[in-house]
């Protein structure tokens, strides 16, 4: 882990302090960004958390969950090297939907705001991969509201059958007496 080449750019070595407060070989480079570790099962980004960074797997893995800790905790998934997360933080500077616990020894890349430009320029295989998931899940979120609306009118048809059942039952009732 001496070396990272980044678009022909070497990232000098050096020492950082892990979040857990080890010293750890890494590496930074300040005009790139930087370099972070996480140990094995520690948050890097805890769901309804603020944050206005991105980062990139460069080495590990991570999983995702939504509700981590919780009865409702459900495993969305396993990243790996290159992927991305925490974009909607830098994006759109809201609170994370989801928790990002290090699955195994983890070294990231931190893309700030002030670094987005550069990021975008050299890790393009990155932004068309986001985009592709964000365009399936545009596609996705648009079947769940078609079908939703379908069993919403579904729902309306039987009530307003009830209603008018109800309102018929009534004026016999009342036409009885």
């Amino acid at each position: 882990m001496d070396n990272i080449s980044k678009s022909s750019n070497i990232v000098k070595s050096s020492n950082i302090t892990t979040s857990s407060g080890n010293i750890a070989k890494s590496n930074s480079n300040s005009s790139k960004g930087s370099i972070l570790a996480f140990p094995s099962e520690e948050v890097v980004l805890r769901e309804g958390e603020e944050s206005n960074v991105m980062y990139k797997i460069l080495s590990g893995n991570a999983e995702v969950y939504l509700g981590y800790g919780t009865e409702n905790e459900s495993l969305l998934g396993l990243l790996g090297k290159g992927s991305c997360f925490g974009e909607f933080g830098l994006l759109l500077h809201e609170k994370s939907p989801y928790t990002v616990i290090a699955y195994s020894d983890l070294v990231l890349y931190k893309v700030t705001e002030d670094k987005v430009d550069e990021f975008i320029r050299e890790n393009h295989v990155n932004i068309l991969n986001m985009m592709r998931s964000m365009a399936k899940t545009m596609l996705l979120m648009q079947s769940h509201i078609t079908q939703l609306t379908q069993e919403l009118d579904q729902r309306n048809k039987v009530n307003d059958r009830i209603i008018n059942r109800n309102k018929d039952m009534l004026k016999r009732y009342i036409y009885s007496r």
